[in-house]
């Protein structure tokens, strides 16, 4: 990948114009107007980050975010055909609302939690506005085969991974290891959910800052030496 190559990153991805434009796809849990509040964002890009939370998610670890009501999920993605309604949309040869209305499945939009919200450091060329969201594993499903973005797709409980982050095992940029550190809290999934509901969510602008031995050191609005001018 161009800017995360050699990283751990959660499953995710840029919000699509078609993930934005699916006034019309079916739609399970808070309608998208619920959403805008906690995504800090106007209606249409609230779907959509919704939209493109579930479709990469899809996408990339084969853990889809849908059934056929408001209480039940699909529980056959890691089957062959699934894998191929995977790369088509991966490839951009269809739409989320085209899969789900050709499938007879919604959208569970109940089963995710905001989390956090950050936006990339000013000094950086490329830049993301980025919204971290919580799920459970569905029932009766599992991660899927690697995707064409990733090299390798595991399950790793929080804990774990920071630890092999301080071991030097494991290379993450700073919001995903804090967002992994945030989690260790919990014992269950179930209590960082419950956690999750009502959650005060601020964008967070983190600063590059130099150190007194020619590094930079990664600063978020919680320490002192966080430069409120140019936040």
């Amino acid at each position: 990948m161009k800017a995360f190559g050699g990283m751990t990153v959660f499953p995710g991805g840029t919000v699509d114009p078609a993930d934005v434009a699916a006034v019309d796809v079916p739609w399970s849990g808070p309608e998208p107007a619920r959403w805008t509040r906690p995504l800090s964002a106007e209606l249409p890009l609230a779907r959509g980050l919704i939209c493109a939370a579930v479709r990469e998610t899809f996408e990339e670890s084969g853990v889809l975010l849908a059934g056929p009501d408001d209480h039940t999920v699909v529980t056959d993605t890691g089957t062959a055909r699934w894998r191929a309604v995977a790369r088509s949309l991966e490839a951009h040869e269809t739409s989320l609302t085209d899969v789900l209305a050709a499938h007879g499945l919604r959208l569970r939009a109940d089963l995710l939690r905001p989390w956090s919200h950050w936006l990339t450091p000013e000094v950086e060329i490329r830049r993301f506005d980025t919204r971290f969201l919580l799920a459970a594993l569905p029932p009766g499903q599992q991660t899927g085969p690697v995707a064409a973005e990733a090299s390798d797709v595991a399950w790793v409980r929080p804990a774990q991974a920071i630890a092999e982050l301080d071991a030097g095992e494991r290379v993450m940029v700073p919001p995903t290891a804090l967002t992994l550190l945030d989690l260790t809290e919990f014992d269950t999934v179930g209590q960082a959910l419950a956690a999750a509901d009502g959650r005060e969510i601020q964008r967070v602008t983190p600063q590059f800052q130099p150190t007194g031995n020619g590094t930079l050191r990664f600063v978020t609005p919680e320490d002192p030496a966080y430069r409120t001018e140019t936040a």
